[in-house]
């Protein structure tokens, strides 16, 4: 039995733990939705306390006024395709008795949660003045009314005190508003708050699955007002230019280099057609996420993908890949990913007409063949296509040894990391990051590798003062390749207590060169430049749970020096992954194809800053594994080629 097996084996006796505890659900895009220019964000409401307390001192001048430049300071970065809105309460009337009936119903929607709009919402948070009543749970009822009536959806509330208003109190509305299905996770920030009102302001967000988190002035709000935001925007929907994939191989449409999105059903198998020339070598993966799912047996929780290619004429080329994942309904992402090199070999003496090899078309396939309880009828697939040219000159010898962890010694940065391989937050290299996860999380972040680079690093969890085992969760971390390829992983079990997941100081990838590929195993797999992928999950705990947050620190190490890497046969003028725009996809619906990122080898995120890894959970798109189904939340993977 392999490392994996023995370490699911020995968790098995926490199945029954690891279930349970929500998460934010994506609801799939619909087949005919135009996936417009880029990643979805889930819809956010701001909500800002203004009662008369906010009137109090702060190295800022007041709280009201350090809670306005925090939200500010968040407004300036966050990404220009979010739906951001603001509310507030307590900016209507006074706080005197007499006023308490008109104070209890002062809530105020300031801006809709419509495409951010920096000017609007800047305007209407200068224009609050603190004086009222705190009626949060009306304020809360109505910004969630604010939201969409589906998808995924997210409130973040700054509160200096206990809600004054009750009835509706608070955290009931919280719980109401789950107990309707509403897909919608509640983010609270308690402002200098006493005992009693973090105690409430945790209610709420714990009964939403969100966090709480404590900012004791207004620099420590400044800080961290923006993080929560961000984080509450980590929903989104999958991106790609749209594609209509066939059942058989006759007909299928043709795709160029570039992401690309269609939707997939239980048992279904979807064809598409890539011209490879000769001597090139294709790249195709095809990655679905699942949404959160309650109460699904571990022995029905069990996905599987398949791509097989074949030539033009429907030849099977004898080119198998799989991926296998368990614990679809903690909101895992399955990819399954083929490197084709049939183009690369010559036609066999006497079959000059053979469809796979040489340069020509293939049609890859993909198969949801093995399919979970309590999917819906069809869920979004995000493809993604490469060609790379051949080489002339293959470059240095390939790199057999992973990079080895070098600690940094400098500050901690904090950083909110994305929802899928799209946004995931850009690294700038070296360094301690520092984020905050909520339990059923899966978060991604990128570090850009050039040929010859490496990278390693580590993660820890920190504690968060929880016990028992209604408490437990699986955690894990994923090292993925620019084909969203599994390169390393480690994971363990979360007691609320200190965690580090390091795998013996092996999670990483050796430096990036072109002979890796010819490396059997998962170190091979560092065969290109581009940007490298760390996923880290923190599972769900039971129904008992508190889904009290977890701290993470990311500790990663960037060594190397550029080397001069492999020279190419025809010369890379688009990348091998970017957006090809002279290859229309055919048989696509409708709707503008996103911008693609000008880095040479990369496919999935569009921007350098950090801003765009902003998003929570995904709907489609985001990609984790998580280890064996016997820990009841554990993605494991096996490949083959037959």
């Amino acid at each position: 039995m392999d490392r994996l097996a023995e370490r699911c084996t020995t968790m098995a006796a926490l199945v029954a733990l690891m279930f349970g505890g929500f998460a934010v659900a994506a609801t799939p895009a619909d087949a005919d939705d135009d996936p417009g220019d880029g990643p979805r964000y889930a819809p956010t409401m701001l909500i800002l306390d203004a009662s008369g307390s906010m009137q109090r001192p702060d190295p800022a001048g007041t709280m009201m006024t350090a809670a306005k430049n925090a939200v500010r300071s968040f407004v300036a970065s966050a990404p220009a395709e979010a739906r951001v809105g603001l509310s507030a309460y307590g900016t209507g009337t006074g706080n005197a008795d007499a006023e308490k009936s008109a104070g209890c119903r002062d809530t105020k929607v300031l801006h809709p949660p419509t495409t951010l709009d920096r000017a609007a919402l800047t305007r209407s948070v200068e224009g609050i003045e603190a004086r009222g009543w705190t009626p949060m749970g009306a304020a809360l009822r109505q910004a969630a009314e604010a939201l969409p009536g589906s998808g995924p959806r997210s409130i973040v509330l700054v509160s200096d005190g206990e809600d004054t208003c009750a009835p509706p109190e608070p955290c009931e509305v919280a719980r109401e508003l789950k107990q309707q299905g509403v897909d919608l996770v509640l983010h609270t920030i308690g402002f200098a708050v006493d005992a009693a009102a973090r105690t409430q302001l945790s209610c709420m967000a714990q009964a939403t699955g969100g966090t709480y988190t404590d900012a004791a002035d207004g620099r420590a709000l400044a800080r961290t007002l923006p993080r929560v935001s961000a984080a509450a925007l980590r929903n989104y929907t999958a991106t790609g230019r749209p594609v209509a994939g066939t059942p058989t191989h006759r007909g299928a449409p043709v795709i160029g280099t570039g992401q690309y999105l269609d939707t997939i059903g239980p048992k279904e198998t979807r064809y598409y057609a890539v011209t490879v020339p000769a001597g090139a070598t294709a790249y195709f993966s095809g990655t679905v996420s699942f949404p959160r799912v309650r109460n699904v047996a571990s022995t029905r929780d069990l996905n599987v993908l398949e791509t097989r290619v074949y030539g033009a004429d429907g030849k099977d080329c004898n080119g198998f890949e799989f991926e296998q994942g368990t614990k679809a309904s903690d909101g895992a992402a399955l990819t399954v990913a083929q490197k084709w090199d049939g183009a690369t070999k010559k036609h066999p003496i006497g079959l000059a007409a053979d469809t796979c090899s040489g340069g020509g078309t293939y049609k890859f396939a993909v198969t949801w063949s093995r399919v979970s309880d309590g999917v819906p009828e069809r869920l979004p697939i995000e493809l993604l296509v490469g060609i790379e040219p051949g080489v002339t000159d293959p470059g240095p010898e390939a790199a057999t040894s992973r990079t080895a962890f070098t600690a940094s010694t400098g500050p901690e940065t904090a950083i909110a990391g994305g929802g899928s391989f799209n946004v995931a937050a850009a690294l700038p290299g070296s360094g301690n990051y520092v984020d905050t996860l909520a339990p059923g999380e899966f978060v991604f972040y990128r570090v850009k590798l050039d040929w010859g680079q490496g990278l390693a690093y580590r993660v820890i969890l920190g504690g968060n003062g929880t016990h028992g085992v209604e408490n437990v969760s699986n955690v894990r971390t994923t090292v993925y390749s620019p084909l969203r390829e599994t390169i390393g992983s480690d994971f363990s079990s979360y007691t609320g207590t200190t965690t580090e997941l390091s795998d013996g100081g092996k999670l990483g990838t050796p430096a990036v060169r072109y002979r890796n590929r010819t490396v059997p195993a998962e170190v091979g797999r560092s065969s290109l430049p581009g940007w490298y992928y760390i996923a880290v999950k923190v599972g769900s705990t039971s129904e008992g749970g508190t889904s009290a947050p977890v701290p993470v620190r990311l500790s990663v190490s960037v060594a190397g020096d550029h080397e001069p890497g492999p020279t190419y046969g025809t010369p890379l003028t688009s990348g091998i992954f970017e957006a090809s725009a002279d290859t229309p996809a055919a048989g696509a619906r409708s709707g503008p194809a996103p911008s693609r990122p000008s880095a040479v080898m990369s496919a999935g995120p569009q921007q350098d800053s950090g801003s765009d890894g902003v998003l929570i959970g995904v709907a489609v798109a985001a990609g984790v594994a998580v280890c064996a189904a016997v820990v009841g939340g554990v993605l494991w993977r096996r490949r083959r080629r037959s």
